[in-house]
């Protein structure tokens, strides 16, 4: 299979810890060929979607500063590459909106593509919980800092967070008493233009907010608990969290099992459910992560599992 990866600038990966690059060398290992290019190198020509791509072949692991070598540079349809994997962190701003639709030209020219165009534009990453209200803690989009204001009021504590945002980037928690209530909504708000989630603050972030990956609908059997760093409320890795794998709890497969098939159907090949204590509280499509964490302490080949999925589908 050529397998090409629609990604950020390779020279940032951390490669002990990045999912695309495990997802890169699991492929390698199994003998197919690997290329890159960034979302800025796709364009549409004569009607079809094309990317300018590196083909690469990647170094040990030992040498992080040069882990891949460029092997050759292709100016190549979408549709001729086995599979495109959309790895391009948020947020998901105009650039990427523009990528999906290329995307969709081109899966209508043959091209693979996971996740699908049309999923991750239809799946905001926030406000896709709300397809699942009987999962969701009492959770409120707004812009109306009045109205926020009133659902601050009303629930005592509470998390807020912009709709693009990622990494805990932007999030707080606040209370009716908090002294800079009115200045953080302005701020995350836009002054009253932009949307803002608000979430009733769950008590059992402290046990972690859990991160469970769903490969082609099914949930692999450990999760990502992202525990909080002391004096935090963001239990993210970007935000200082700690990473602890855990086996799914009862109530985690139940949820990753009532999502699953639904998002499979949907052209969602690879999904991470974020879960705090009993409660869905994002869905994340556009580049999960916390494959290396989980594969580290629970030894399951969670890149395995990923590239087993796409040689199915691309069959």
């Amino acid at each position: 299979m050529h397998i090409l990866f629609v990604a950020d600038p390779l020279e940032g990966f951390k490669i002990y810890k990045d999912s695309t690059y495990a997802m890169m060398r699991e492929a390698a290992q199994r003998g197919h060929q690997v290329f890159a290019c960034l979302s800025d190198d796709l364009r549409l020509s004569q009607g079809r979607v094309r990317a300018r791509a590196q083909a690469l072949q990647l170094q040990s692991e030992a040498d992080a500063g040069a882990w891949y070598q460029v092997t050759d540079t292709v100016d190549r349809e979408l549709a001729d590459f086995s599979a495109v994997i959309m790895r391009k962190d948020p947020p998901f701003d105009q650039a990427y909106l523009y990528a999906t639709q290329l995307f969709s030209l081109a899966e209508a020219h043959g091209a693979k593509v996971f996740n699908r165009g049309q999923a991750l534009r239809d799946l905001n990453e926030k406000l896709a919980i709300f397809q699942y209200p009987e999962l969701i803690a009492p959770t409120l989009v707004s812009q109306d800092m009045a109205d926020i204001r009133a659902f601050v009021a009303e629930h005592g504590d509470v998390i807020v967070k912009p709709l693009d945002g990622m990494g805990g980037a932007g999030i707080f928690r606040l209370t009716n008493q908090d002294k800079n209530l009115g200045s953080i909504l302005e701020m995350l708000s836009h002054n009253g233009s932009r949307l803002v989630m608000a979430q009733q603050y769950l008590p059992a972030i402290k046990d972690g907010d859990k991160r469970i990956l769903l490969i082609d609908g099914v949930p692999v059997d450990w999760c990502l608990a992202r525990i909080p760093a002391a004096g935090e409320t963001r239990g993210n890795l970007a935000a200082g969290g700690t990473g602890v794998a855990r086996p799914l709890s009862p109530r985690d497969r139940a949820i990753a099992e009532q999502l699953g098939p639904k998002l499979a159907a949907q052209g969602l090949l690879l999904v991470g459910l974020d879960v705090i204590g009993e409660h869905l509280t994002e869905i994340n499509v556009t580049s999960p992560t916390c494959f290396q964490e989980i594969t580290a302490q629970s030894g399951i080949n969670v890149a395995g599992l990923f590239i087993d999925a796409l040689e199915r589908r691309c069959a």
